[in-house]
């Protein structure tokens, strides 16, 4: 009877144990979170001009649903992670280490994680066993649609490497990389758009600050990032996005972009954006316009640089529903995002280009000789700022967005000293109600 007693005593002990294991496992841990506003702009990051973005998300176990879960990189804490909740950070080109574990647990585990610049990466925080996983694009969005960003990531981290100090990459120094993102503007503030994803829409955005061996041009990397920003706002998947700067972007890389990458994907239903952000140049024999890539020398520009007639070509080839054609850019040699083979001047009289094919419509930030011109107190080009104010205050189609910003531009541009109009083809009229970016 005694043994009985004892074996029911027994039992009642294990079931307590196991119960009262039960609540701890379920009591959930948190987390101060970010706001909704800084929640939606974290998810519609792009990485910053030659660095690439990495988030880390946990998503919802029974076990260790108390525990709160560190990531660290490069021996920086960058947050702790409860259920449902995510991480952003910005990183250096190269190899890094990143630590994860429970927050008052055994020595975190590691991984090391190689980047690219303009690339992001998706990680999953595993629990049961602990473990970092790489991830599509696909299935951490679709994962991240209900997470919450935590606090700690608002202002994403720069981690630059292993021995480098992290540092906030809106309060870096005047010498670090970066520092351009510290001038802000109205349009730096994404939209609340969120459009219905887009899965038959792509978009090749080029941008090019910092060239091989020719002078800056002035925002570009802003401009492009922001550009990709704002289009996986209005639906662009980021797989379907096509975004290469400075270094990324040689003559190689645009060929390879335009006239491999994109036709691989357009089929008749798509809708096409080609937006490019640098210098232009004119040949000067012929007075033809060229985009001037990362490696571009404007006194090779028939081997080195990318001509616009080239481009138009290979578009209009597309079987595409409607190609966008954006260029922040000009091909006088005259200044601004232009430049010239030496002992050359800028040209008066350019080469006269083709009216697109009915399907594509060309915006550009000037017209003949003009220069395209930048803002310090903006960050950006003139031009694409108020093509992205456009949008941001709920200009629908293309025409609409030429007919906002024209002015604008010019009377920006004429407080400059500067003559720069805007260009459509075809005329704005021709185009109302089509290359719709916004429903």
């Amino acid at each position: 009877m005694t043994l009985g007693n004892n074996m029911k005593k027994k039992i009642s002990y294990m079931v307590l144990l196991l119960v009262m294991l039960s609540m701890l496992l379920s009591a959930c841990a948190s987390v101060p979170v970010a706001s909704p506003e800084m929640d939606m702009k974290a998810k519609n990051m792009t990485p910053p001009p030659g660095k690439a973005l990495l988030y880390v998300y946990r998503s919802a176990v029974f076990v260790s649903s108390g525990v709160l879960y560190k990531i660290i990189v490069d021996g920086n804490t960058i947050g702790a992670l409860a259920e449902r909740t995510y991480l952003t950070v910005v990183l250096e080109p190269g190899k890094h280490r990143i630590n994860f574990g429970a927050e008052h647990g055994a020595t975190p585990a590691a991984r090391s994680l190689t980047v690219e610049a303009g690339t992001t990466y998706y990680a999953e925080l595993s629990v049961f066993p602990t473990d970092l996983l790489m991830v599509s694009e696909d299935t951490a969005r679709k994962a991240m649609v209900a997470y919450a960003l935590i606090y700690e990531s608002e202002e994403p981290i720069l981690v630059t490497s292993a021995k480098a100090k992290s540092t906030n990459i809106d309060s870096a120094s005047s010498t670090n990389p970066t520092a351009a993102l510290k001038t802000r503007s109205d349009i730096d503030e994404l939209p609340a758009i969120m459009s219905e994803p887009k899965d038959n829409a792509f978009a090749v955005v080029i941008g090019i600050e910092n060239y091989r061996s020719l002078p800056k041009s002035d925002y570009s990397g802003n401009d492009a990032a922001l550009v990709k920003s704002y289009l996986k706002s209005l639906g662009f998947q980021e797989r379907n996005i096509d975004f290469i700067v400075d270094e990324r972007a040689t003559k190689t890389d645009v060929e390879k972009s335009l006239e491999a990458w994109l036709p691989n994907r357009a089929t008749k239903d798509s809708l096409i954006i080609v937006y490019f952000s640098g210098h232009g140049a004119p040949e000067p024999a012929t007075g033809e316009a060229y985009m001037v890539p990362y490696d571009g020398d404007p006194n090779y520009l028939p081997v080195t640089g990318y001509p616009l007639k080239r481009l138009y070509a290979r578009l209009a080839k597309l079987e595409a529903k409607e190609i966008i054609v954006v260029l922040d850019s000009c091909f006088s040699g005259a200044g601004g995002r232009s430049v010239l083979a030496k002992g050359t001047r800028p040209l008066v009289m350019m080469a006269a280009t083709e009216a697109p094919p009915a399907h594509m419509a060309v915006l550009t930030a000037t017209q003949g000789s003009q220069i395209s011109t930048s803002s310090p107190d903006k960050g950006h080009g003139v031009f694409t700022y108020y093509f992205l104010k456009a949008l941001k205050d709920g200009k629908k189609n293309i025409a609409e967005i030429y007919d906002y910003l024209k002015p604008l531009v010019e009377d920006e541009a004429k407080a400059m000293n500067v003559q720069q109009t805007p260009s459509l083809s075809p005329d704005a009229t021709q185009l109302k109600k089509r290359f719709v970016l916004m429903r």
